[in-house]
């Protein structure tokens, strides 16, 4: 395994970040303070930190890793989504709810899974780990940050429910990961 083929991995793994920080740029609110480098922090780090697991875990969970992965994935983005999509059609006091940690953690964790079955790829490459999840983590982090600025950006240009808009992106995310890992796409 060489370096260019870790980066296409990488770039690979940072596009679901990629989307969900553009929904999370789309869905700020003037009220809210977002707090973009926590969020491309803990993507970063939980995007590098999934393959060290999935590395560790081995082909002992391969098996559990490719069944179940795409259907968490799926949880709790459509959870995470379908709230957002909820919210933008209900009246609520407005909060910064979109920027707590909790969240943040729980949107983490969702677009990392599928990093932590990419782990199983340096089992025959040992020495290339800390090279991968280091590359792995910066691009999540780079792509992450880039992806809020987009957001914002075009949330302010377009006049639309943003929030809406972020939620079903959300759960269009859930959905791919799910599709690829379901029927292998």
């Amino acid at each position: 395994m060489d370096l260019l083929t870790i980066l296409i991995i990488a770039v690979g793994l940072a596009m679901d970040c990629l989307a969900v920080s553009i929904a999370q740029g789309l869905a700020v609110k003037p009220s809210e303070r977002p707090r973009p480098l926590l969020m491309a922090l803990l993507f970063g780090l939980f995007q590098g930190g999934m393959p060290l697991i999935g590395y560790f875990a081995g082909s002992l969970f391969a098996a559990f890793f490719d069944t179940y992965a795409p259907w968490i994935a799926l949880a709790l983005l459509a959870f995470i989504g379908g709230k957002m999509v909820w919210e933008s059609l209900h009246e609520k006091q407005e909060t910064a709810a979109g920027w707590q940690l909790s969240r943040l953690l729980i949107l983490a964790v969702a677009t990392s899974i599928d990093a932590l079955a990419t782990g199983v790829i340096f089992i025959p490459a040992p020495e290339m780990l800390w090279t991968g999840i280091a590359l792995i983590g910066l691009v999540s982090f780079l792509f992450s940050v880039g992806g809020y600025h987009i957001g914002k950006d075009m949330g302010k240009r377009f006049t639309l429910n943003v929030e809406l808009l972020g939620g079903v992106i959300l759960i269009g995310i859930g959905l791919k990961i799910w599709a690829e890992g379901f029927f292998g796409l």
